[in-house]
């Protein structure tokens, strides 16, 4: 009877061990190691003291591009983009993995029934030959479980936290960076369609320069030399628009492609409805990378990695192990079986201390040691990376910004020099080539005004998407 009580308390104080351990060591299983520290000052060169603490990169991106058709087709985007569809499923993989990891804090417990039916000869000789039949039947749970004594299990539930957020930051990385594709594509668009327009425009001028020169000549006035130099540069204007045409097609194809529907049209504004800042707030150098998802991967990878290091210094020390708790019923025959006498209990525990894997265990420390170097060293390279990239984009801008003054100096003095030639030949007072040069110049000129706004509009999304807007 005392043995029965005894056996009963052991039972109680086992089981009240088991879910107090587990309980606390779940408790701070999101408490991560603190992030690594790199200094962070002169890391974006920039012109001026920084003093403003916002960012773009808090800009939702339906505020950042305001343009409603390129919404419409960035939200189409978000949506059915192949690869964003990818990075939410490795979602679901990490939060299964955390899962798991979670779980190796409580006991496995599994419900069991088993038959044992055993027969042995008696006597010697063979006499009695399976004379002797014995029955056990037994119902119940069984529970194994490790005590997390120096925070093994903890600090894998921390990796794989860890990994979780990683693949958090991972989709936030492709949706930041499929925006900002879709957006410089289709702004390239845009570009293209507005040379193609301009380019048009030129070759009806050009017909009518072309006619001019055809006529000068029956007067007399100009030779068969300028009639074929006019036509000329009228034939090599007509040869771009196929290769417009072409490069608009593949644009288009390219936009659908990251939209993930089937090759076709795309409804679009045009670049003139374009809008630019002239001032983007920036923020402070110390925040400006602080949305970045590729920052924060690099982060999490060396927290990850710190906790598995913690992991292998943990295996070189004792684990306690419950490997077998077994409470049910077992009796030799199924008749009365539920008595409170059939009642049986088994616990069969250890203590575990490696001894001969020592020299393999402390080559997993060295290894995950060195992994948590290499993953610290990235995470630094990545921060410097970084801010490169913001200080390329940022110089980049600005300068592309003061283009925009002369570039509009430029087309109005082309523009004059192409109706002042034009007088002057009828005056018969400049040559021909004078007219087709500055023709010529004045249609560089404004396709290249296109590229300019197209550059800075790039500059533009290439900043948000550095600074690691669009996420909202």
């Amino acid at each position: 009877m005392y043995y029965k009580h005894y056996k009963r308390n052991s039972l109680r104080i086992l089981f009240l061990a088991i879910i107090t351990i587990g309980v606390a060591s779940c408790n701070s299983y999101k408490n991560l190691v603190e992030s690594p520290k790199v200094d962070t000052q002169g890391i974006v060169r920039v012109d001026s003291t920084l003093s403003d603490t916002t960012t773009i990169a808090n800009i939702p991106w339906k505020e950042y591009f305001t343009d409603p058709k390129l919404q419409v087709i960035i939200d189409e985007g978000l949506n059915n983009n192949i690869n964003l569809k990818i990075a939410l499923n490795r979602i679901v993989s990490a939060e299964a993995n955390l899962s798991i990891a979670r779980g190796a804090f409580l006991p496995s417990v599994s419900a069991a029934g088993r038959i044992d039916h055993t027969r042995l000869s008696l006597g010697a000789n063979g006499t009695d030959v399976l004379g002797y039949t014995s029955n056990i039947n037994s119902l119940g749970f069984s529970a194994s479980w490790e005590a997390d004594l120096w925070g093994k299990l903890r600090n894998q539930s921390k990796a794989k936290y860890a990994s979780l957020l990683n693949s958090y930051e991972y989709r936030n990385l492709v949706q930041t960076t499929l925006i900002a594709n879709i957006a410089k594509t289709y702004y390239s668009l845009l570009a293209l369609d507005e040379q193609l327009r301009i380019t048009k425009e030129t070759i009806i001028l050009l017909q009518k320069s072309a006619e001019t020169m055809q006529a000068l000549k029956e007067s007399g006035q100009q030779n068969a030399a300028a009639v074929e130099q006019s036509n000329a540069l009228l034939y090599n204007t007509q040869l771009s628009v196929p290769q417009l045409e072409s490069q608009i097609r593949s644009q288009e194809n390219a936009l659908c492609l990251l939209l993930g529907r089937k090759l076709g049209f795309i409804d679009r504004a045009s670049i003139d409805n374009q809008t630019l800042s002239q001032k983007l707030d920036y923020g402070v150098p110390a925040q400006l990378l602080a949305k970045r998802p590729d920052v924060k991967q690099a982060e999490l990878a060396f927290r990850s990695a710190y906790a598995l290091t913690n992991v292998a210094k943990a295996n070189l020390y004792p684990s306690l192990t419950i490997t077998s708790a077994t409470i049910g019923l077992a009796a030799g025959e199924f008749s009365n079986f539920f008595k409170p006498e059939h009642i049986a209990a088994e616990i069969v525990g250890g203590l575990t201390q490696p001894i001969f894997m020592k020299k393999q265990l402390k080559g997993n420390l060295k290894i995950a040691q060195a992994q948590q170097e290499e993953a610290l060293l990235t995470f630094q390279n990545t921060v410097m990376t970084a801010g490169q990239e913001v200080s390329n984009i940022l110089y980049g801008y600005k300068n592309s910004l003061r283009k925009n003054e002369y570039r509009d100096k430029q087309i109005q003095s082309l523009t004059n020099a192409v109706s002042y030639t034009q007088d002057l030949l009828m005056a018969g007072e400049a040559t021909y080539t004078e007219v087709l040069s500055a023709q010529q110049s004045l249609l560089s000129a404004q396709l290249n005004r296109v590229n300019d706004k197209l550059e800075q509009l790039t500059y533009s999304v290439s900043l948000y998407n550095t600074l690691g807007g669009g996420t909202k």
